[in-house]
């Protein structure tokens, strides 16, 4: 299933639009994203009558381009990002693959959907295209092997990044640097889990106003999705709707020769296989 945020309502991304789950529901099923994670296996059964999972690509990006698209989850408890995840965007940063995974936080207050406007609040504003996890049931001390099972669904982030705040001051402390206004969104919808075979098997793009700069795959992922879910249920509760930035690829403005940041005008496009494409365009600070 493809369940997307539309004007605050959870919706079935359907071919042609989409289909308000609770309205056509008669109640059956809460109008929240974040409440129909309980009732994934029962909103499967139902939502199977509408032929949903015939969706292709041409209906996804038609789809994908619907105003009204909000972030996936509106206010989850916890957000968590995974830095330097990539071999090979480590490489580019002139730095070694970390021993276990390097966790900060953006704030919720940072969140943005479909065609989020985003500031360009330094000279120094960055994009890094991102697989996003969203947790399905609480879990403490999960095991790899079994940490896919807690996760809900997928969708497509970008963890923006204002490189001069996230650097300042020693040591550096990323979070703030990421939480300026709409630089953690997500979309265009959430993906359920029972439609990706293996999250660690998807090609992941971005393009900045035409041009590609980031064209890999979640296979080059230091930890993968399991590793990092076990990772922080170890430590952490982990808790319905909490989201996980998973790092990202090789090809962010920082890495390029010479370095290549964001201007008001610039349009991101970014795309990982089977979850859609997810739209920003870069802004004035108001």
């Amino acid at each position: 299933m493809r369940i997307a945020n539309i004007n605050g309502r959870a919706a079935l991304a359907l071919d042609g639009g989409f289909l308000d789950i609770a309205e056509a529901s008669d109640g059956r099923f809460p109008s929240s994203v974040t409440a129909l994670l309980e009732h994934l296996e029962a909103l499967s059964i139902w939502a199977a009558q509408f032929g949903e999972a015939t969706l292709g690509a041409e209906e996804l990006d038609a789809l994908a381009s619907d105003e009204r698209l909000g972030p996936v989850i509106e206010r989850p408890r916890q957000i968590f990002a995974i830095g330097l995840n990539y071999r090979l965007h480590a490489a580019e940063m002139g730095l070694a693959n970390p021993d276990a995974p390097m966790v900060f936080t953006k704030f919720a207050s940072s969140l943005a959907g479909q065609h989020a406007l985003v500031p360009v609040v330094s000279q120094a504003t960055d994009w890094e295209a991102e697989l996003v996890v969203v947790i399905g049931q609480e879990a403490n001390g999960v095991s790899v092997d079994d940490a896919l099972r807690v996760v809900a669904g997928y969708c497509v982030g970008q963890d923006i990044s204002d490189r001069a705040l996230q650097m300042k001051g020693s040591p550096a402390q990323f979070s703030l640097g990421k939480s300026w206004r709409n630089f953690s969104p997500i979309g265009p919808w959430l993906t359920t889990a029972d439609e990706v075979v293996n999250p660690n098997n998807l090609s992941i793009r971005c393009d900045i106003s035409g041009h590609r700069f980031q064209d890999s795959t979640t296979e080059d992922m230091v930890f993968t999705v399991a590793e990092i879910v076990s990772y922080l249920s170890g430590v952490v509760t982990l808790y319905p709707g909490d989201v996980i930035f998973t790092g990202s690829p090789v090809g962010v403005g920082q890495g390029q020769h010479p370095q290549r940041f964001l201007v008001p005008g610039d349009t991101i496009t970014t795309s990982i296989e089977g979850l859609g494409t997810l739209y920003c365009t870069m802004v004035e600070p108001s």
